[in-house]
């Protein structure tokens, strides 16, 4: 059907008015929520439609989508290998209502840029860095999941002016040096090597990448694996390569002096007894979480529990405070 131009730019401007409205709502919902008995699951189409981007100098496009009170504590959620913003979904109901949620889509992944270098850890802090320089925020909390939690090491490592306090799920202070290799139950590495283009978000493979202890919503998981499946193959190698080694992660661990939280489902089958030790012992003054029976993804697998440890972790009063009389 023909538009005339003064038409077609009307349209234009009612859609970015929808979209305004229906991110408003999004972020008074997520922000009201956490306190409700048992809060609604957030929409995902809507969810999707919130994301943002942002050029960084670095020539990088870094997306985001920001939920939460904008006046509260920034806190910066990271997400893992192949995954997105969408990853902290389910947890977002249920986290509290003042805090300034930015959930980023870490370089690779989801709607960001996905260069041909480079995917160290030292690359994706650097992103989170330069995102909330764009963002104006001089301080925030950073929370990170498996490759996030590196990511968010790192960042508060080589930031810690940036950094008030740290959230690490199911994280690792990387093998003991000199310690042999511990061989995994399932080798995902020797998996991903085998992948081809174009990659089906239904094989065996993705289908038990994305396997949990408790179940998770079909849809959500549904969506999660077609994602990573539109991830380009060279991505996965090249952060496999680059940015799952942890083999200098104890070389730097002692500049982490932030205020941290440490938690792991108890069931985890990436995440071993033996590179949860090296990260306790690096940070002996962690505090240290265990969810009996959940997996590597608790905070899919039991939402409530995770941001209950989580809340009163970031909401706490800095150590030392005067308490209200």
């Amino acid at each position: 059907m023909f538009l005339s131009r003064d038409t077609k730019l009307v349209t234009a401007r009612t859609a970015r008015a929808v979209r305004r409205v229906a991110g408003c709502a999004l972020l008074m919902f997520a922000a009201s929520c956490a306190d409700a008995a048992t809060p609604a699951p957030i929409d995902l189409n809507q969810f999707d439609a919130l994301k943002k981007s942002v050029a960084l100098p670095d020539g990088e496009t870094l997306a985001y989508v920001p939920l939460g009170n904008p006046a509260g504590q920034p806190v910066v959620l990271i997400h893992g290998y192949t995954d997105s913003a969408r990853d902290w979904v389910p947890l977002v109901p249920y986290l509290a209502g003042s805090l300034r949620l930015i959930l980023v889509d870490i370089r690779g992944h989801g709607r960001s840029g996905k260069p041909e270098c480079c995917y160290t850890r030292f690359d994706f802090a650097y992103d989170i860095k330069l995102l909330l320089d764009a963002l104006d925020v001089r301080q925030a909390d950073i929370v990170g999941h498996s490759l996030g939690s590196i990511i968010a090491q790192t960042f508060a490592e080589y930031w810690p002016q940036r950094t008030r306090r740290v959230i690490l799920i199911s994280s690792t202070g990387g093998p003991r040096a000199g310690a042999p290799l511990r061989k995994p139950a399932y080798n995902y590495a020797a998996q991903i090597r085998k992948l081809r283009e174009p990659i089906d978000p239904d094989s065996p493979f993705m289908i038990e990448w994305w396997s949990s202890p408790t179940p998770v919503d079909e849809d959500f998981i549904r969506r999660q694996r077609r994602d990573a499946a539109a991830i380009p193959l060279r991505v996965w190698l090249a952060v496999l390569d680059q940015g799952t080694t942890d083999s200098d992660l104890q070389r730097t661990l002692p500049r982490l002096k932030a205020p941290t939280l440490l938690v792991w489902g108890s069931a985890d089958p990436i995440m071993g007894e033996d590179v949860r030790q090296t990260l306790r012992e690096a940070l002996p003054r962690a505090q240290v979480q265990s969810l009996q029976g959940l997996g590597h993804n608790p905070f899919w697998e039991d939402p409530r529990r995770c941001a209950d440890v989580m809340n009163a972790f970031l909401t706490a009063a800095p150590a030392g405070a005067t308490p209200p009389r």
